[in-house]
């Protein structure tokens, strides 16, 4: 979600920092849910990415589902920029991949549920003006240049300062989609637990949901270049973060990091104040040069936890973040994967002690091997194959201890939404070996061929 936070008043002492990210704890009974997905539009003539502005447009998508499904619009200036309604927001990234945010929710019936919904609006009022979507990592055929510029201030700050501290870091921004899967915690303990166990099984998930083969019209010999994308972006903020595994980690732990993030922004009276390579150590003592003798607010705070990328990542909850976009079936399978390994106590445990004697190097190991080989990876004698067998086996039996029914109860869990990854693992196709499969044969190289087979 790329719209500015709202964490809260002035920030009267350190410990308030720590103290934010533990006011996330909930009784288990609270926890939910929360989806979010990306997409790409584009003209269903030209193929080409959808400008902002224009009857063909982001623009006209988001007036479109504002008039016809009731949502609240969000504005920067006089630019319509999001929506939002019912606990869900709906945003927009660099290049105009649309977002959807989804409400927390109790399972993962409901989570499909929204999902379902919010892409029939999405194809409803985009059949209106001839415009199509399509769920992959990477943007298949579009260069930087044919990729417009959403109008957020925000993003013309971060586009600036990309080149600067990474080679792939406007690639990301502006042709790369997602799904993530938002998750609570009930203590510090447990958001440890829950976090090594994301971090270090997020290359499971990469390979898994693999989908982005292609780049600039050809195979780029990833099966995930989305993932591989993130690895030469910003080291200050990405990364399989091997402090989170040290003794004694912990909230204050993540606030030392975070705090060593160089800063990209300060947002104040609907604008992006410039805050490039300045410090928010220095914001706190009122040193900050972008707002000489002024002192954060928890909002700025918030702000700031938006601009750290790693696999996965904490704020008032757990950020998974290792998935390419994909098509619907992955969108509501993403969080039964994640769902079913850690909102069961048993399964947690059985994840964690799979992956609790793995150092940095293999942890890292994996994270790259699975972009570039998807399944087919091995990494010291790990073979992703029976890794991820072996995971979502244990995700399977989390979904069934949660035992939440759906459906009026004629579905008793929620592990058919495994059923894609099943599926996956049976054959040791990820979607992109099959889409390489069909490029290099039904489609004769043909790579337009993915837009219509492919779309929503």
């Amino acid at each position: 979600m790329s719209i500015p936070q709202s964490g809260g008043g002035p920030i009267e002492h350190y410990d308030q920092l720590a103290e934010y990210l533990a006011s996330g704890c909930k009784p288990k009974e609270d926890w939910r849910i929360g989806t979010e997905h990306e997409k790409f539009g584009y003209c269903a003539d030209t193929l080409k990415p959808l400008p902002y502005d224009g009857p063909r447009s982001i623009k006209a998508i988001l007036e479109g589902m504002r008039e016809a499904f009731g949502w609240d619009p969000l504005y920067e200036g006089e630019n319509i920029i999001g929506l939002q309604k019912d606990g869900a927001n709906i945003s927009l990234e660099p290049g105009g991949q649309l977002e959807l945010s989804g409400a927390p929710l109790q399972t993962i019936h409901e989570t499909c549920d929204e999902v379902n919904e919010h892409l029939r609006q999405v194809q409803t009022v985009a059949d209106r003006i001839g415009a199509r979507f399509i769920g992959l990592g990477a943007a298949p055929e579009w260069t930087h240049d044919q990729m417009p510029m959403m109008p957020k201030g925000r993003y013309k700050l971060m586009t600036d300062y990309m080149d600067r501290v990474g080679t792939h870091g406007k690639q990301m921004m502006y042709r790369t989609c997602t799904v993530q899967v938002n998750l609570d915690f009930s203590s510090e303990a447990d958001m440890v637990q829950k976090l090594r166990v994301a971090l270090a099984l997020q290359p499971v998930a990469t390979a898994l949901f693999a989908n982005s083969p292609f780049f600039e019209g050809k195979p780029n010999g990833h099966k995930s270049w989305r993932s591989r994308i993130w690895r030469d972006l910003d080291a200050d903020r990405t990364g399989m973060l091997s402090f989170v595994f040290e003794d004694g980690f912990g909230f204050q732990r993540w606030v030392d990091y975070a705090l060593d993030v160089p800063m990209y922004f300060v947002y104040r009276d609907g604008r992006y104040i410039d805050a490039l390579g300045q410090s928010f150590r220095d914001f706190l003592k009122g040193e900050l040069p972008a707002l000489p003798g002024e002192k954060p607010t928890l909002s700025d705070w918030a702000d700031h936890l938006t601009t750290l990328f790693p696999e996965a990542r904490i704020k008032k909850y757990i950020e998974m973040r290792g998935a390419d976009g994909g098509p619907w079936r992955r969108l509501c399978a993403l969080p039964a994967f994640w769902v079913g390994l850690v909102y069961d106590q048993a399964s947690l445990d059985a994840a964690w002690d799979l992956v609790k004697d793995w150092s940095p190097e293999t942890r890292e190991g994996l994270r790259v091997a699975a972009s570039e080989q998807g399944l087919a990876a091995d990494v010291s004698g790990i073979r992703m194959h029976d890794l991820a067998k072996e995971v979502l086996a244990i995700a399977d039996a989390g979904l069934k201890a949660r035992a939440r029914a759906g459906a009026g109860g004629l579905v008793p869990d929620e592990t058919h939404f495994l059923n894609a990854l099943k599926e996956t693992v049976e054959s040791g196709l990820t979607p992109a070996d099959e889409l390489l499969l069909k490029y290099n044969h039904e489609w004769n190289k043909n790579l337009s061929c993915v837009y219509k087979e492919y779309s929503y």
